[in-house]
């Protein structure tokens, strides 16, 4: 994607934070118990958004430090985590002194990184042996019902949008690890209606193309055999969790 179009979805997240907060699927205690070593301590969630991976580390009895740019998620975290320390930063940037803390994690948000920037602060906050762990959510689109909904949103996003992002967090960094982790995102009809309407690609179209995508969705989500008329609908993820060790 190019540097403004890029730019625009990052942006347009912070109109809609009330709404990712709602609908977006937290991450399983198998994924984050990978992100975090044991005798971790302090970490920090980098690109925080509204907190979704924050709380599960507040829960674990971690000090937890957030750094979030968008002005409308960082609100949103502040409001529901109101316990937390949290920062105006960017990766490529991070508001922390070196070495302070033992792990940093990134949940569905290195893909708008500049990565070789990023990596560089990362590893300077990070004390030595100290855990980089990244992780995003992603549909399980072998199933055919979830790849019908997924090729709806697809194609409005356009080739623009690769998938299937890497992460190469760089020379800092050893013993890189990706492992999966499946699991069921139990939801409400509507709410897969309005999960849609929160990707970036969907919160930039004009009006009237994002109100006919969602239109297809919920009519995906009220006729397709394996949805229709149910009061509540299984959506299966593949966790995918990527970790790596500062040296």
């Amino acid at each position: 994607m190019d540097p403004d179009r890029h730019a625009e979805h990052a942006a347009a997240f912070t109109q809609n934070a009330d709404e990712y907060a709602a609908v977006r699927p937290g991450y399983p205690d198998a994924a984050v118990d990978l992100l975090v070593p044991p005798d971790a301590h302090d970490v920090l969630d980098l690109a925080a958004g509204t907190g979704k991976l924050t709380a599960a580390l507040v829960a674990r009895g971690l000090h937890v430090v957030a750094v979030e740019p968008a002005d409308g998620m960082r609100r949103e975290l502040v409001a529901r985590l109101p316990q937390v320390e949290v920062h105006d930063g960017t990766a490529e940037s991070v508001p922390l002194p070196d070495a302070s803390v033992d792990a940093v994690t990134v949940a569905q948000a290195w893909h708008w990184f500049d990565e070789p920037a990023a990596a560089a602060e990362v590893s300077r906050v990070l004390r030595p042996g100290g855990t980089l762990g990244i992780v995003w959510n992603d549909r399980d689109e072998d199933v055919p019902w979830v790849g019908a909904y997924g090729a709806l949103l697809h194609e409005a996003a356009g080739p623009q949008l690769a998938r299937g992002t890497y992460p190469t967090p760089g020379p800092a960094f050893t013993d890189v690890l990706r492992t999966d982790v499946r699991w069921d995102h139990v939801v409400a009809p509507e709410d897969l209606v309005r999960l849609a309407g929160t990707r970036s690609y969907a919160l930039v179209l004009p009006p009237d193309e994002r109100a006919a995508l969602l239109g297809r969705v919920r009519e995906l989500v009220a006729t397709h055999p394996a949805t229709a008329g149910r009061d509540r609908i299984a959506v299966p993820y593949v966790t995918r969790v990527y970790t790596a060790r500062r040296l």
